[in-house]
């Protein structure tokens, strides 16, 4: 199993905490239930911090007049937008839901370029809120695809449990299939914002993988 970067760091930490707990116990209260006990706990532990940063491999391919989910999860709002504020356009906003199972790399959604990117402190509701979009910290990234004169915007949205939001995608970058928008840790939510010239191909409640699932074409 593959483990992300955006993990390492934290991976560690966890090892070296629970290793030092271990050996607290054992030369301070000496109890072997208690030592079982403490090593299974760090045990699963290890195993959900491995589990959620793991990098899961995938054949990542599709075309200029597709939009592909953005992150693994469940798709949890779909509404129309008349005057979406970073671009002014009328925009469909697509919003999936990452719990802490979900594989919580993201990915780019289309082919073109990265038009700007930028990061806003805010609060830390539950994601599946809809003011978190606008409220909660978050990155937005505002995409031009090849197929289209019109924005795409994607947001990553940090939630209750969520802090830390990484986006990798920098103003001027091209975009590929299969490039990483970003990473956020533990429990978030990811929004892509469409113009009306897209169809939608996902309806509330599906589950998307990203960098893989459909959920938009070009007329």
């Amino acid at each position: 199993m593959r483990i992300h970067k955006a993990g390492i760091s934290i991976i560690l930490f966890v090892v070296l905490i629970e290793l030092a707990v271990l050996v607290l116990l054992k030369y301070t209260i000496a109890n072997v239930y208690v030592d079982i006990t403490a090593a299974f706990i760090a045990l699963f532990l290890l195993i959900f911090v491995l589990r959620f940063f793991r990098f899961p491999y995938r054949n990542i391919a599709f075309n200029e007049n597709e939009v592909i989910a953005p992150a693994d999860g469940k798709v949890v709002v779909i509404e129309k937008i008349e005057n979406e504020e970073y671009t002014g356009q009328k925009m469909t906003q697509i919003s999936i839901f990452m719990s802490v199972w979900n594989v919580h790399i993201n990915w780019l959604p289309v082919l073109g370029k990265v038009v700007d990117s930028m990061h806003f402190n805010g609060n830390f509701k539950r994601a599946i809120l809809p003011k978190a979009s606008s409220e909660n910290e978050r990155s937005v990234v505002i995409l031009q695809p090849t197929k289209l004169d019109k924005k795409i915007v994607v947001k990553q949205i940090a939630g209750a449990v969520a802090r830390r939001i990484i986006t990798y995608a920098k103003a001027n970058d091209n975009i590929n299939a299969g490039d990483q928008l970003g990473f956020i840790r533990f429990g978030s939510r990811v929004d892509i914002l469409l113009p009306s010239e897209y169809i939608i191909d996902v309806k509330i409640g599906n589950k998307t993988k990203g960098g893989i699932s459909q959920i938009a074409h070009l007329q």
